[in-house]
Order: C-alpha cells, then structure tokens, then sequence
C-alpha cells in the first residue's frame, strides 16, 4: 500500500489501484489543422526539398502524421494527428470523407467539360467517382472552379482538369471532412477544439468507442 503523497510509478510495469479497482490512464491524442502553404512537402524529410509542413509546427510535443496528401504547390486544409484509427478511417475509400478544392484553371471551361468533371473523367488507374462541380467565377482569361470529391487519388484534382483541357494554375483545399481553416493565416496551426474531434469521429463511426 503506497500512503506517501508524490509516488512514482511506471505505467509500463506498475498496477495502481484503488478501493480495489485498476486504475488506468486515459489516453489522450493530438489533432492539429494546419493552413498549409504553397512549397511546403508534406513529408518528415526529404533531400530535394528543405522546408516541410513539419517545420511549421513549433511546439507540438507529440509526433504527428498527416492524414492524407497534399501536394508540394497546394495550399490549405491539412489535418494531422497521432490518432492512427481515426486517421486510417478519413482516409478510406469506403468512407467516403467528402474533400473540397478550389482551383484556378487556364481557360474558360463549356458545360460539356463541367459535366465530364462532375460525371466522371478516365485517367491512367480508372474512371473518377462522381464530383460536384461549380464554376465559381472568371479570372481574367481563366475561371474558378470549386470541385468536391470523395477519392483521394494522387494529384486527382490536377488530372481531372487535365482530361478535359484546363491545367491547374492554383489549387487549394478549402474543406476536408468538415474541417475548414478559416480565420487561420497560411502557415499557421492550431488544435482541434473537442467538438471538432467528436464531429469527425462521428463521421467515421468511432464515436461511439
């Protein structure tokens, strides 16, 4: 029996307990939302590239993964977190986490190339789910589109433009499975409010673990 106020134990071979009873210690995870600017590689490391998402994250003592991608010259929502099983469930097919981009392309799209994108476009490793697609305004020459996918594909948003002769110029993520980074200047973080992590727990059926 430990009377002495201040004991240390270790959790990794000592049992507490009390009034009988396992004491246990709660586990408890890290969830960040990141602005994420343009040039930044999501990636811990890398020899080609010198500055990753990582180095904007001061002062975060736990170590955390990105859930999902984001390329090298996109910007916007990027969510990370050391919680391996709700990470894994954001970024499953079968889940279908709604994603929402917003995109300057080169020219000025027909409805026919709207109605491609939204329907369904081929690329190399198969044909693209359905999408909402919004011709948001002009710009210039080029237009602004906005296109909610619920795939994860790499650079997918990039070849759907493609397939239908509109390069990405610009390309940010203004949405990610709820999440939205507004308020928040580019490269700068913050944690997810408790209410934030119970939504996208519920999302993905973990609420009620």
């Amino acid at each position: 029996m430990v009377t002495h106020p201040g004991t240390r134990v270790d959790p990794e071979i000592d049992v507490v307990r009390c009034a009988g009873k396992v004491a246990t210690l709660v586990q408890t995870n890290t969830y960040v939302l990141l602005n994420k600017p343009a040039g930044y590689l999501v990636s811990a490391t890398d020899p080609h590239h010198q500055k990753t998402v990582f180095g904007l994250l001061k002062d975060i003592q736990a170590r955390v993964f990105p859930v999902g991608r984001l390329d090298l010259d996109t910007q916007g929502v990027l969510l990370l977190t050391d919680d391996g099983d709700l990470s894994y469930r954001l970024t499953h097919p079968r889940y279908e986490v709604e994603k929402v981009y917003r995109a300057v392309v080169r020219g000025r799209p027909l409805p026919d190339a709207l109605g491609l994108l939204a329907k369904g476009v081929v690329l190399e490793d198969g044909i693209t789910a359905p999408a909402k697609v919004k011709q948001i305004r002009n710009l210039g020459a080029n237009s602004v589109l906005e296109l909610t996918l619920h795939e994860g594909r790499k650079r997918q948003v990039k070849l759907m433009c493609v397939a239908v002769g509109h390069r990405v110029l610009e390309l940010t993520r203004i949405v990610f499975a709820g999440l939205v980074v507004d308020g928040l200047a580019l490269g700068k973080w913050r944690h997810l409010t408790p209410k934030e992590v119970n939504a996208l727990k519920e999302l993905v059926g973990l609420d009620d673990k």
